[in-house]
């Protein structure tokens, strides 16, 4: 036989965009189009519904950036049309390859009742099925002209990201607003046709299989009368029942498929907007649970739902009906999909605490799993967090996205810093928006990593980081391969049952210890430093306020702000949102995050100066308040004491140029460049800083990434580099030593000093940065040889090498610390500590000159200047603090880290105050001291072991404890916990353990 088989396939796709597909809606009438364009932000349903709009004809301009338009379309559907389905199509002036990236809206019956969700791939609405002819109809459509900011040329600076400078010409051309009889029959071969037409371009060209869909095809195709398709549809769908209805074979990968619409809570829109996208996206999703009774939608984002109960009470009747039915399913059981490189310990744990309180109490519903599908890679302690929130299971999509090196399992057990173990699933359709292609399922089935011992992946289904979710054609492509062959299986499932069976059949699936780090995106360690840094304050802020008012509230009867932390919570893991924290959204988002941060550190300062007020009485002893987890200068840890004098700290001229520090712990040279030539430890008559080096040097790197460009740095940065040695000022005084450089069209200020009887070096630098396309790294060359490094994570630190024997190595040049690196030769280390900064990067070389020895160099990251989506990022001032702390253990690290973020606070009072709750262990670090949740009254106290090693401890109260209980990280009891003797309690705790207690008062 002749292979005439790119003849059909051409043909097909000819016939299916050329006379079938438009064949769907064979006859159509105009309607009637009104518009009334409201001004500065969205008005509420209400106000929209009662304004008098304006008459408006299809192929007008309409929607300034940013605008909202309240469109009235009316109309009478044809007598002659009576029997018939008919849908009214409202194309605002989409482009369908941009679902969630431009103009939306919500329909709206006249008495404010939501219908669904408009977007470019949803632009229907059903008017009757069937009707009976003469029905009037009257729509509001809520229309949102969001502008497009990721265009076919994406990456390319724009202005769009901010209402105040995104201008006002309409960017939107309505296109068509209709009512349209809708042929179901053609609808269904137009799905018959694609999932063949895509099957077959799946298989084998010499498959017997695709031979066979070839001719059924080109059967079908001879039925259609081109000239009457409406007339002949039911006849082509006959000659496809055979191909369509062989089932698959035995060993076909199965997909659950479960209805998702991942939604960016703030990216290339503000939040408000994200408010919008979900309840458009929700009214979508409801309405097609309604209209097909296999599917399944998940929606993870405990906010997200909480956005739609405080917005759209209508829509969130509808979603209480539907996951009452099982067929609306929260997911993740996390606050937002947060960044989780980043977010503090206490934080990472509240993201669970919060989202997972939030289901239990709105519908009782625990979720077992957590759902982060495009978080830009994972820190190693999360493993352990999961589990103290009461789940046990991991789904995320994003690993896909690495560059250099292929992740070798799709499912595994995920182990984490502390040895706990998660079942994780990678789903290998490699995409969290699946739309049922037959290239997607195919794709899911040949990348399977674990054939062979496992069979079944998972597939979010549905349009997404915009909203949208999944399409009704979505679903009809799904039915046909449920069970078809040539195709993997097809089931609507929730992620509970994929996780069930996952689980069932892969009982001893691989593992993979330690980080889940993604070769891409690490710019986002950098970029917006202030969202950064205020999340990094508001961190050690909420630590503080519940710390002084916990104390308060136990000694004083102080009035504990429950609902205030509770809001301010929510508030700052909103904004550890994966493209919040990271940096990676419009100027819009960035510039309500910094006045979000501002406004949440004065509410949580007058909750600490009253807590602490409260706590110091009346009297005009000096108190210091320590709120780290160590004593410092004979304060206790979570006391207030007078400060304790502890030796001075000279400051003299260097012989070569330059000054001197010293205080009897440290000698520090800074030479006439303002440059530290010698960091030495006098203790252990050791050197800290590599011979010929400097350190506290700032290098200025070119940064143009190939892509993505407030996300990604590549590493081709590194082939070009400018050390800023020029000084405008070298100057020592009481303060320290003064520096300040100019560099392109930006200055730097630092002042280096040390404190009497401290062994760290502080560095504070200002940055009045105006550049573009750079990066600012401040270095430290050591005089260390090491293999590896620690950096802190969540309830730890995580352990990298510092060479790149392998390809996994080579790829981690940029990578993320909390507050502190440590470094160390046995017996002796250094620590790089800081208060706001978490990208950096190390490597090492062997000096050829001397000594030989190794020289380890740590750079910090301070700032980025990238030019999309904010084409402004960073420009302005900026401040940090650093420190290098010479002879530091990782004990050591781990004190001076806490200590930089947490200043000491004065306030003068009568008497001391003595720490609610004492541990007798260095190693065992308090990270959390409130009280309970559910207003009880008792004391959580939540702790972890922090160098790495086994530890005993007592925990102590200093009131009268009833009785001590193990909870996990909601507060809810355990079965095994500490033995109470007396207000202490003995504890034993393995290396990186998590624990909480909550404390009873008597």
């Amino acid at each position: 036989m002749h292979d005439d088989r790119s003849l059909v396939e051409a043909r097909l796709r000819r016939v299916l965009d050329e006379r079938i597909r438009p064949a769907v809606y064979p006859e159509s009438v105009p309607l009637d189009v009104a518009v009334w364009h409201a001004t500065g932000e969205p008005v509420p349903v209400g106000e929209g519904l009662a304004a008098e709009p304006e008459p408006i004809a299809v192929g007008a301009r309409w929607g300034a950036p940013w605008g909202t338009s309240w469109f009235r379309v009316t109309g009478t559907v044809p007598a002659e049309w009576a029997g018939r389905t008919v849908e009214a199509l409202l194309d605002l002036g989409f482009d369908e390859n941009m679902p969630g990236f431009q103009c939306e809206g919500l329909v709206y019956r006249p008495d404010g009742t939501p219908v669904k969700g408009l977007n470019p791939r949803n632009q229907w609405v059903r008017v009757g099925a069937p009707v009976e002819g003469g029905e009037q109809v009257r729509l509001h459509v809520e229309a949102a002209s969001n502008p497009v900011i990721l265009d076919y040329h994406p990456f390319r600076p724009t202005w769009l990201g901010d209402k105040d400078t995104a201008g006002h010409e309409p960017q939107y051309t309505l296109t068509r607003m209709d009512l349209a009889v809708f042929d179901e029959t053609v609808w269904q071969l137009v799905v018959d046709l694609e999932v063949l037409g895509e099957l077959m371009a799946e298989l084998p060209a010499d498959a017997q299989r695709r031979h066979e869909i070839l001719r059924a095809v080109e059967r079908a195709l001879d039925a259609v009368d081109l000239q009457d398709v409406n007339g002949t549809a039911a006849q082509a769908r006959a000659r496809l029942t055979d191909v369509l209805s062989t089932p698959a074979v035995p060993s076909a990968h199965r997909i659950s498929a479960v209805g998702h619409a991942h939604i960016d809570s703030a990216w290339l829109w503000p939040l408000r907007e994200t408010v919008r996208k979900v309840a458009r996206t929700t009214a979508n999703m409801t309405a097609l649970i309604e209209d097909e009774p296999d599917f399944v939608f998940a929606m993870s984002q405990a906010q997200q739902w909480a956005w739609v109960k405080e917005h759209r009470p209508e829509v969130w009747a509808r979603v209480k009906k539907a996951v009452a039915e099982g067929r609306f399913v929260p997911a993740g059981g996390m606050w937002v999909e947060s960044d989780t490189n980043m977010p503090g310990s206490e934080a990472m744990a509240r993201q669970f605490v919060h989202g997972k309180r939030f289901f239990l109490e709105e519908f009782g519903v625990e979720n077992d799993e957590a759902w982060l599908p495009d978080t830009f890679g994972f820190a190693a302690g999360l493993p352990q967090i999961i589990r103290a929130a009461g789940s046990t299971r991991l789904l995320t999509q994003k690993i896909s996205w690495s560059q250099t090196n292929k992740f070798p399992h799709h499912t595994f057990q995920w182990e984490g810093i502390d040895g706990t173990r998660i079942f994780t699933h990678f789903p290998p359709v490699d995409t969290y928006n699946c739309s049922m292609k037959g290239s997607e399922l195919a794709h899911a089935a040949r990348n399977f990593k674990d054939k062979g011992r496992a069979r079944h992946s998972l597939a979010p289904t549905g349009w997404g980081d915009g909203g949208g979710g999944t399409t009704r054609e979505m679903v009809a492509k799904a039915a046909r391969a449920r069970d078809l062959e040539g195709s993997p299986t097809v089931v609507w499932e929730t992620p509970e049952q994929f996780f069930d069976k996952a689980e069932a059949e892969y009982p001893d699936p691989p593992v993979w210890v330690g980080e889940l780090y993604l070769e891409l995106h690490r710019a986002t360690l950098t970029s917006q430093a202030r969202t950064k840094q205020g999340n990094r304050r508001s961190e050690h802020l909420l630590r503080e306020a519940e710390l002084w008012a916990a104390t308060a509230a136990v000694r004083t009867g102080f009035l504990y702000p429950y609902e205030e932390l509770d809001r301010i919570w929510k508030t700052v893991l909103l904004h550890q949102f994966h493209d919040i924290l990271p940096g990676s959204s419009i100027a819009w988002v960035h510039r309500e995050a910094r006045a979000t941060y501002q406004r949440l550190a004065t509410e949580l300062d007058r909750i600490i100066d009253a807590a602490q007020r409260a706590l110091a009485g009346e009297g005009d002893r000096p108190l210091l308040f320590n709120a780290a987890p160590h004593g410092r200068g004979g304060v206790p840890a979570g006391g207030a004491a007078p400060e304790q004098p502890s030796g001075e700290v000279t400051v003299s001229d260097r012989p070569e140029g330059g000054h001197v520090l010293a205080n009897g712990l440290l000698r520090i040279e800074i030479d006439a460049r303002g440059l530290v030539v010698s960091a030495y430890d006098l203790d252990a008559d050791r050197e800290t800083i590599a011979p010929g080096a400097t350190a506290n040097l700032l290098q200025l790197h070119p940064d143009f990434p190939n892509m993505w460009d407030a996300w990604d740095v590549d590493a081709f940065y590194r082939n070009a580099v400018t050390d800023l040695t020029q000084t405008d000022e070298l100057t020592a005084g009481e303060e320290g030593v003064r520096i300040v450089r100019s560099f392109g069209s930006s200055r730097v200020t630092q002042v280096l000093s040390l404190a009497p009887g401290e062994r760290r070096l502080l560095i504070d630098t200002e940055v009045d940065w105006h550049e573009t396309e750079k990066f600012l790294k401040l270095a430290f060359p050591l005089d260390v040889h090491a293999e590896r490094y620690a950096s802190e994570t969540q309830f730890g630190h995580f352990h990298r090498p510092t060479h790149t024997n392998t390809s996994w190595e080579a790829a981690k040049f940029e990578a993320c610390n909390h507050r502190f690196v440590h470094l160390e030769e046995p017996g002796w280390g250094v620590a790089i500590v800081n208060d706001s900064t978490y990208g950096h990067d190390v490597t090492r070389s062997v000096r050829t000159d001397g000594d030989k020895g190794t020289t380890t160099t740590v750079r910090a990251s301070l700032l980025r200047a990238p030019r999309f989506p904010d084409p402004e990022t960073d420009q302005g001032i900026h401040r940090f603090r650093h420190a290098l702390v010479p002879g530091a253990g990782i004990g050591d690290a781990v004190r001076e880290g806490w200590r930089i973020n947490l200043a000491e606070r004065r306030v003068t009072g009568a008497d001391d105050v003595a720490p609610l709750v004492t541990v007798d262990n260095d190693a065992v670090v308090i990270t959390a001291v409130k009280l309970a949740d559910d207003g009880s009254g008792d004391v959580v106290v939540r702790f972890h072991e922090a160098h790495g090693g086994r530890a005993r401890a007592s925990l102590s109260a200093s009131f009268e404890v009833a009785d001590v209980t193990a909870t996990d990280l909601l507060e809810r009891p355990l079965p095994d916990g500490p033995e109470l003797v007396g207000n202490s309690a003995g504890l034993r705790l393995r290396p990186f353990e998590l624990v909480t207690l909550r404390l009873r008062r008597a």
